[in-house]
């Protein structure tokens, strides 16, 4: 696969402004040589009722954060993952019960990943960007498996509740349309197509 190929002969130092274990595990799947910079920024200062504009916008945040931070070269990758299900953006859930909530609609509407990758070189001051959804469609969950669900003491730091990695949640999709690493939250061809871009040497 000559795309993948390209990663390994990156020879910048490449960053990824995230602590998110799905996107770590997504970064490892692809066969890079990361470091974690998580950004730390307040998320909700930042509103848009378009999941595609408000993760792009979140994304890039999260890397103008961390430039101010980095003073070399290096090949800087952010990202942003919200869950939407009919038509409404799905944040974490402030109470189990909402969360319960969440769960209960996904067995009547399909839910989507919406995951916005930033991809920038600091030695050029090249930046891109790209969006990428995945829908997943789940079976009805009964109210048994609803409850053994929500009692996750993590629950609640999920967007829209969505564990996927759970693998309770797992045993109940249907199918899914899309990336499963577009779930995990780092969308693997759009992240191979941004590094291809920005980079300054054709690299395939």
């Amino acid at each position: 696969n000559k795309k993948i190929t390209c990663v390994k002969s990156i020879t910048m130092r490449i960053i990824l402004g995230s602590q998110s274990k799905g996107r770590k595990e997504v970064m490892e799947r692809m066969g890079m040589t990361f470091e974690i910079m998580p950004a730390d920024i307040d998320e909700k200062l930042i509103r848009h009722d378009d999941p595609i504009e408000l993760t792009r916008a979140i994304a890039h945040a999260k890397a103008d954060a961390l430039l101010s931070r980095i003073h070399e070269s290096v090949i800087l990758i952010t990202a942003d993952t919200v869950v939407t299900c009919n038509n409404k953006i799905r944040e974490k859930a402030s109470t189990p019960q909402e969360a319960g909530n969440f769960l209960r609609e996904y067995g009547t509407h399909p839910l989507q990943t919406v995951s916005a990758v930033v991809v920038t070189n600091t030695q050029t001051r090249m930046r891109r960007d790209g969006v990428d959804i995945a829908t997943v469609w789940f079976r009805s969950i009964p109210e048994e498996m609803i409850a053994q669900m929500i009692a996750r003491d993590d629950i609640c730091s999920f967007a829209g509740a969505f564990a996927y990695q759970d693998p309770l949640q797992k045993s109940f999709i249907d199918r899914i349309e899309g990336e499963e690493e577009s779930i995990l939250g780092l969308p693997k061809q759009l992240t191979l197509d941004l590094l291809k871009e920005i980079l300054v040497s054709d690299i395939v």
